[in-house]
């Protein structure tokens, strides 16, 4: 297989075993390549910045630095890997702060390990990844807070409109640039402009608000 088309991935766990039991998994995928590993946040967000990563699979219960932490880190940095929170916390409160803090993607260990690896190739392919058993819990976490109820309400533009659609489908800035013939750079700009009207602060909320039933069609 061509190197360009392989995706690069450093795991920050500080559990061994579980960093090897994923170093097994990743290895049965020809589309990705473990390049790293870290047992610690301070360690994995100096290990991204030498290595560069597509994605980094990242635990949020650690020691000293949690994964949230290390999380805002990664994304106040220039760094572009694209972050998958993977861990076993499926509190509203932890995977809330995750989606608010940037991720890109949130996975239970206690997942199958072949629905991991389907979700981290989707992941690789710039989609948003998340626990189907999570997106519930979501949309209630997200219906007490003041987003409008539909995008009517939120007097999205039919363009607007039109890119959340396929945030919800899972699609990259890149990949929504390619589909609507316009430049990412556009794409950008109405995204953190539908993000404002929706009251919403990620890509990942905006899906899970559009998937989730939110909407009073």
């Amino acid at each position: 297989m061509n190197e360009s088309n392989i995706s690069t991935i450093i795991v920050i766990d500080d559990h061994p075993l579980f960093r090897k039991g994923v170093a097994d998994l990743i290895s049965l995928e020809g589309r990705l390549k473990l390049v790293g590993e870290a047992a610690s946040g301070e360690e994995g967000i100096e290990l991204a910045k030498k290595i560069q990563p597509d994605l980094i699979l990242l635990d949020l219960n650690m020691k000293g630095m949690d994964g949230i932490e290390t999380l805002k880190i990664i994304k106040a940095s220039d760094l572009k890997s694209r972050v998958i929170m993977l861990t076993v916390s499926n509190n509203e409160e932890n995977v809330v702060s995750a989606l608010r803090a940037g991720v890109d993607g949130y996975l239970l260990k206690d997942m199958e390990p072949e629905d991991i690896l389907a979700r981290l190739r989707n992941a690789a392919d710039g989609r948003l990844v998340i626990s189907d058993q999570l997106t519930e819990l979501l949309a209630q976490a997200l219906r007490t807070d003041t987003s409008p109820a539909n995008p009517d309400q939120a007097n999205l533009t039919g363009r607007e409109q039109e890119i959340l659609e396929l945030i919800a489908n899972g699609l990259s800035n890149k990949m929504i640039a390619r589909e609507l013939d316009i430049t990412e750079g556009t794409v950008k700009v109405h995204v953190k402009h539908l993000l404002k009207k929706l009251n919403l602060r990620s890509r990942l909320e905006a899906a899970v608000w559009m998937v989730s039933g939110k909407r009073n069609d």
